[in-house]
């Protein structure tokens, strides 16, 4: 249904050209949820986009404005007069103008403020102080409060009073007169209560979960996951309610981390733009520096090989085997890191467990180092046909190699944790590059103990 809907808009478009067709385009982006109308936003040429937010119907323009990208916003903006731009600031969430407000350019975002009204100015400036990763700088300031003495039918003459502007009514947060957080009550609760004028202190859940504002937004995001939340309240150093992360947030930073963790892990540079919408030089930007570094850390490989020329002419067929060891350990390594990267991220590893982290990698190292040492040695007496005592040199590196990649990728990610690094870092590629090298010593020292060269 959205796709035809977003290929009727887009015709529909193209072939402008009198006030019947305007109030038809307008039925249509009626039935199109918000994501999905961005969508159409963001392939539009830069003069079109102020023609088309203008039809937007009022109620659906905020929420198709928060979806754009940082780019088509500024495109918008520029298009729309002083007071459009009011009418759309007004409409934001707090935590969306603020958002807005640290991605524009100071030009635009003197316009945005100056808009504003003052109460929306000083929440987006509260916001602000905060750091960016951060309970604090994520958070919404419009949330439904109310107080412990009121009675179940005060409260909902509230919410109906007051609900209109907040981001989630589902949870009432609990505080006293100095604002301190001691419950939440959610609004099953109380429209399922039986007696109306039993106070919100009976029916409220004292024991609340909630995050101080400097918690790192990937531990609140976790949270949810965790408890199944859909808001959790966020409150500052004397346990005064500030504000609440949603759920919508949660996802869109689990979305961010997930994505630069992947870029990490790949030896690229994280970037917040899709692929699309980055340009050359910022592709290059984030890939060559990683290239570079990987292939300075190379050159260490290549002295290796230089110092056991003498033991490679001796038996030239040690030569054929490098790139299936190298393989072998760099994919080991690849495969524990991962693991354990994934575990970290997910709370089920801390680092406290590194010993524990290095008897299982260690044992399932054998495992997996042996399976491949038999099967290979079988293929290189059977189907290559070398001597035995150099199927043995490849096999015997085979295991050790997969036993020292395994455990060096168990132990990277927790160091980099220690250190106050991000653990991605620590993934396939420079694992890779790491192994490369200590495979090829492993090797040529066994090769010079079996096969006395």
């Amino acid at each position: 249904m959205s796709e035809i809907s977003i290929d009727t808009l887009k015709t529909m478009l193209a072939n402008l050209d009198d006030a019947k067709k305007y109030q038809s385009l307008r039925d249509v982006m009626e039935t199109l949820p918000a994501p999905d109308l961005a969508a159409v936003f963001e392939d539009l040429p830069a003069e079109k986009l102020p023609v088309l937010f203008r039809l937007c119907p009022k109620d659906l323009a905020a929420d198709v404005f928060t979806e754009l990208a940082p780019e088509t916003q500024q495109k918008l903006i520029d298009g729309l007069t002083d007071t459009e731009l009011k009418a759309v600031v007004d409409e934001l969430f707090v935590d969306d103008a603020t958002d807005l407000v640290e991605e524009m350019p100071a030009n635009v975002v003197k316009r945005i403020l100056g808009q504003a009204d003052p109460t929306t100015r000083r929440m987006i400036n509260e916001l602000l102080k905060y750091p960016e990763d951060s309970a604090g700088g994520v958070m919404t300031t419009e949330l439904m409060e109310l107080r412990p003495d009121m009675t179940v039918a005060q409260a909902m003459e509230a919410i109906r009073r007051n609900g209109f502007d907040k981001e989630t009514i589902n949870n009432c947060y609990v505080t006293d007169d100095s604002r301190r957080l001691i419950g939440v009550v959610s609004l099953r609760a109380l429209v399922l209560a039986k007696n109306t004028e039993e106070p919100i202190k009976d029916l409220m859940d004292s024991n609340v979960v909630s995050v101080s504002t400097t918690t790192d937004q990937e531990d609140v995001s976790n949270l949810f996951e965790k408890y199944g939340f859909l808001a959790i309240p966020v409150v500052d150093a004397e346990n005064r309610l500030v504000g609440i992360v949603t759920i919508d947030d949660a996802i869109s930073i689990l979305q961010d981390e997930a994505s630069e963790d992947i870029a990490k892990m790949n030896a690229i540079g994280p970037s917040d733009k899709p692929y699309f919408k980055q340009s050359m030089w910022d592709l290059y930007k984030s890939r060559a520096p990683w290239l570079l570094f990987l292939m300075i850390s190379a050159t260490f490989s290549s002295m290796v090989i230089r110092g056991y020329e003498d033991a490679l002419a001796a038996v030239t067929v040690l030569t054929a085997y490098i790139p299936m060891l190298t393989d072998a350990g760099g994919n080991a390594g690849s495969q524990s890191t991962s693991t354990i990267i994934r575990g970290m991220a997910v709370g089920d590893i801390q680092p406290h467990d590194l010993p524990r982290i290095l008897w299982r990698e260690s044992r399932v190292a054998l495992l997996c180092g042996g399976t491949l040492a038999v099967c290979n040695f079988v293929k290189l007496l059977v189907f290559d046909r070398i001597a035995a005592p150099v199927a043995l040199v490849v096999c015997l590196t085979l295991i050790c190699t997969v036993l020292l990649s395994q455990l060096i990728g168990g132990i990277l990610p927790v160091a980099a944790e220690k250190l106050h690094v991000d653990p991605a870092v620590m993934a396939s590629p420079l694992i890779t590059t790491i192994v490369d090298t200590t495979t090829l010593l492993i090797y040529f020292n066994i090769a010079k103990m079996l096969l006395h060269l």
